[in-house]
C-alpha cells in the first residue's frame, strides 16, 4: 500500500471516530473519562511513575485534567507538550499549575515556556498518547500532524493510548513504517497490554 493510500484511509477513518465522539453526550462523556482515569491510576506503571507526560485535553478527547490534578496530589511531576513552530517536533515542559498553560499551536492548551521548566530528564516517565483511534496491537490515529509519532520514535518510557471502547479497532489500523505503538490501552473497559509490552 502507497503513503498516499494509507494518508486516505487515515483520513476516513478519523472522520468517522471523530464523528463516534462529537455523538457521544457531555454525561455518557463524563462517566466514561472517569472510568478511563480510574483505570489509569490503578496502573502499575503510574504507581512506580516519577514524571507524568501527557497531553492537556480538549472538548473532543479522553479528558486528562483529572489526571494531571491527580499526579499532582501524588507527588508526580507533570510534564505537557509544547508543539515548535515550524517543524513536526514537540518538547515536554513541566507544569505545577493550570496557569502556566496558554492557547497555542490548533487552540490547544500548552505550556509557556517562560515560566515552565523544559523536561531533560525523561527516566522514570510514562506518557498518556491521545489518538482518535487505536488497534488492539497498539497502533494509532491521530490528527495527521505527526508530532507524536516524531515524539514516540525517540521515547523509551512506558506509553499508555488513552482511548473511547468504541473506537479501538480489532482490525488494524493502517500504518506505515513511522507508526510506533504504545505499551497499553486503557478504555472505560479494560487495560490491554500490546504486544510491544516491556
Amino acid at each position: 500500500m502507497s503513503i498516499n493510500d494509507v494518508r486516505v484511509l487515515k483520513n476516513n477513518l478519523r472522520s468517522r471516530y471523530m464523528g463516534l465522539r462529537k455523538k457521544m453526550s457531555p454525561h455518557t462523556k463524563k462517566i466514561i473519562d472517569n472510568d478511563i482515569f480510574r483505570r489509569v491510576i490503578s496502573l502499575r506503571q503510574y504507581q512506580t511513575v516519577k514524571t507524568l507526560l501527557t497531553y492537556v485535553s480538549k472538548d473532543i478527547e479522553v479528558d486528562t485534567f483529572a489526571l494531571i490534578g491527580r499526579a499532582w496530589k501524588d507527588g508526580i511531576s507533570v510534564a505537557v507538550p509544547k508543539c515548535i513552530d515550524g517543524t513536526r517536533e514537540m518538547e515536554f515542559y513541566c507544569i505545577h499549575s493550570l496557569d502556566m498553560l496558554e492557547k497555542g499551536t490548533f487552540g490547544v492548551l500548552e505550556p509557556k515556556t517562560d515560566i515552565c521548566r523544559k523536561l531533560e530528564d525523561f527516566s522514570k516517565s510514562m506518557c498518556v498518547v491521545p489518538g482518535m483511534a487505536f488497534d488492539v496491537s497498539g497502533y494509532r490515529i491521530g490528527y495527521g500532524k505527526g508530532y507524536y509519532d516524531r515524539f514516540l520514535s525517540k521515547y523509551e518510557g512506558t506509553t499508555v493510548g488513552i482511548c473511547y471502547a468504541d473506537c479501538v479497532r480489532w482490525k488494524g489500523l493502517p500504518r506505515n513504517k513511522y507508526d510506533k505503538p504504545v505499551d497499553l490501552i486503557v478504555t472505560e473497559n479494560y487495560i490491554r497490554r500490546t504486544d510491544t509490552q516491556r
